[in-house]
């Protein structure tokens, strides 16, 4: 599963039509804006296309996350957003940002987690903080859900 692809069933519930979905995306990825200038989004068969001004590679992950992690988004195209200079297109944002990417698996915690990458649960904190805008609570993550590991410095 790439960085765009998500489990069409799994995930926040915002909409139960198609035709409420490109609003209600926008409004949730806007709600938390993790730094997409003129965020506009798109949504057919599944797929949610964004468009914007992103003022980082990480904001655009997060705002993919953030599209991504909603019931009924299958895909997430992000190639209406441009990025910052010095990158080239977004399907090459992984190769410009060493963050890694997991998908929730049933038992995790973030705790869990944090022990399989950084070889210490404490470190928990650091993958909430890089996943703030698609995590609200540590606490209530959930099968399915794809999250950001930033590197360890």
């Amino acid at each position: 599963m790439g960085l765009f692809d998500f489990a069409r069933d799994i995930g926040h519930r915002l909409f139960t039509e198609d035709g409420q979905a490109a609003r209600k995306i926008e409004d949730h990825i806007n709600d938390n804006n993790p730094g997409i200038k003129n965020l506009k989004v798109d949504f057919r068969d599944s797929i949610a296309y964004l468009s914007g001004e992103a003022e980082s590679v990480e904001a655009l992950q997060k705002a993919t996350l953030m599209a991504g992690n909603i019931k009924g988004v299958e895909v997430v195209k992000a190639e209406g957003v441009k990025l910052p200079a010095g990158v080239a297109s977004p399907e090459d944002a992984e190769t410009f940002d060493q963050t890694q990417y997991y998908i929730i698996q049933p038992g995790d915690t973030l705790s869990k987690i944090a022990q399989q990458f950084y070889k210490n649960p404490n470190k928990y904190s650091k993958i909430f903080e890089a996943n703030r805008e698609v995590i609200k609570d540590p606490d209530l993550i959930f099968p399915g859900q794809k999250i950001r590991i930033p590197t360890e410095h």
